[in-house]
């Protein structure tokens, strides 16, 4: 199985190559050195949010939660924990004041794990379970990525036709996965909306079936768990993200991006997006339900809708003020894609976030939006469709549930589904830029793009048999 990595772009000033040694709270990637201890970004603003809030968290359980990238933000009580013990104090000294003896152990320390991610790093290709790829820069420009698109297997679609399901997308569950069981709720007769008994009836089914009512504890359940599935996995913590609202590229970094090859700037976008969509399967793999379909289906409703929500998420760092998104550690506008060459899908990109941003959702919304787009019932080679109807149904009854919660008007679910056909019509246009780029520049998509961008985004992006290799 492929674990994702999770990258943070950050500037290292306190020791050369640092970042090598991950995050000692969580095991993330570094930034420096924080309050004594090297640590992620976010471990760093968790540690200083608890000091100058004198915060007092408590435990669910019996404080001994694991922290790590995946569970950090479960357990504040925990995570606060592990910063004191490992050494973090709003007291300690910076690396400037240390000892020659600390810094020789830093380095030495440095070293240590720069073998090891050596070590790694060659083992990596022959393992099924292995990390995503290490992006290093060669000397043109583009990071060098292993060609690892063995993976595949066959798979037959209801129609007949085949299906290529990557071991890229091989779903396992994430822990903590509990809640409402979809399949264990039984039917119940239509009730009449008003009756004011604090029942929603379905819509009906495509097949013309009707589907359950479903209780007002059960859209609470299932809302709670979207929304905390969606706080877990964003890539961004939003006050991390207001924070640095400030740090925009200016005119000589803006002309760096333009300078770029096109293919190297394709690159790097290439990458960002697949990040982002390690965090969106993430998410998925924590809805009450997703994991409760068949594989193929899991694997259609990621390939198909992935993107989308990573387009809806891109709101989240959208500042409208200035037209800017948070890319590459700065908030970048439009004519930082410029070298790109597909302007019109860019200005679509940034006209969708400023439409999201303009109906004010939050996180719990947003959350909610996000987890009925990547249910979609309607996508092409689904297995179990009904099942997975079911699902998304369920899923609009507690946006729906969340919306008057939060007294917004009916307009904005209207606005809401609205978005749905903007976002395939995104999607549809990425694919046929990505095509016309592929055209001119195949052997830089086959040897430098990232295999999970690759498999999921163009039919055509197929293995080679063995013997034209």
């Amino acid at each position: 199985m492929l674990f994702f990595k999770v990258f943070y772009f950050v500037t290292f000033t306190q020791l050369p190559q640092i970042e090598i040694i991950p995050c000692k709270i969580c095991g993330d990637k570094s930034s420096g050195i924080h309050y004594g201890v090297i640590t992620c970004e976010g471990c760093k603003g968790f540690f200083r949010r608890s000091q100058q809030s004198n915060a007092a968290y408590s435990c669910p359980r019996q404080k001994n939660c694991v922290i790590d990238r995946t569970s950090r933000n479960r357990c504040q009580h925990c995570r606060l924990q592990k910063c004191l013990t490992v050494g973090m104090s709003r007291d300690a000294v910076k690396f400037g004041r240390m000892s020659k003896k600390q810094r020789d152990s830093l380095y030495a320390e440095v070293q240590k794990h720069r073998l090891q991610q050596q070590q790694q790093h060659s083992q990596m290709l022959g393992e099924a379970d292995a990390l995503s790829p290490h992006y290093s820069l060669s000397s043109t420009g583009l990071s060098e990525l292993p060609d690892e698109l063995g993976g595949y297997m066959d798979q037959q679609s209801p129609e007949g036709g085949s299906a290529k399901v990557c071991f890229y997308l091989n779903i396992q569950p994430s822990p903590d996965q509990s809640g409402l069981d979809i399949d264990g709720i039984k039917p119940e007769p239509l009730c009449d909306l008003g009756s004011g008994n604090g029942f929603y009836p379905y819509c009906s089914f495509s097949s013309g079936d009707m589907s359950p009512t479903v209780s007002m504890d059960e859209l609470e359940h299932l809302a709670q768990n979207i929304s905390k599935s969606h706080m877990e996995t964003c890539q961004y913590l939003q006050e991390e993200l207001q924070q640095s609202t400030w740090q925009t590229f200016l005119q000589d970094e803006v002309e760096c991006y333009q300078s770029k090859p096109k293919e190297v700037m394709w690159q790097l976008c290439a990458v960002k997006i697949t990040e982002a969509i390690q965090y969106v399967v993430e998410f998925a793999k924590r809805i009450d339900g997703f994991m409760e379909l068949c594989q193929n289906d899991q694997i259609v409703l990621l390939k198909a809708g992935s993107l989308e929500v990573v387009f809806i998420r891109m709101c989240r760092a959208f500042d409208t003020q200035n037209n800017t998104v948070y890319f590459d550690g700065k908030y970048a506008g439009p004519e930082v894609f410029k070298v790109l060459g597909c302007d019109d899908l860019i200005t679509s990109a940034y006209d969708f976030a400023k439409s999201m941003c303009s109906l004010h959702l939050s996180e719990d919304e947003l959350a909610l939006f996000s987890a009925f787009i990547l249910l979609s019932s309607d996508r092409s080679w689904l297995q179990e469709k009904s099942k997975v109807e079911k699902l998304q149904q369920k899923t609009q009854l507690a946006l729906q549930h969340m919306l008057q919660k939060h007294q917004r008007g009916e307009e904005i679910l209207t606005k809401l589904i609205c978005k749905v056909s903007t976002l395939r019509g995104l999607c549809s246009r990425h694919t046929e830029t990505l095509s016309a780029f592929r055209a001119v520049y195949p052997d830089i998509v086959r040897a430098h793009f990232p295999p999970l961008y690759k498999e999921l985004f163009g039919s055509d992006f197929e293995v080679l048999p063995a013997d034209s290799s």
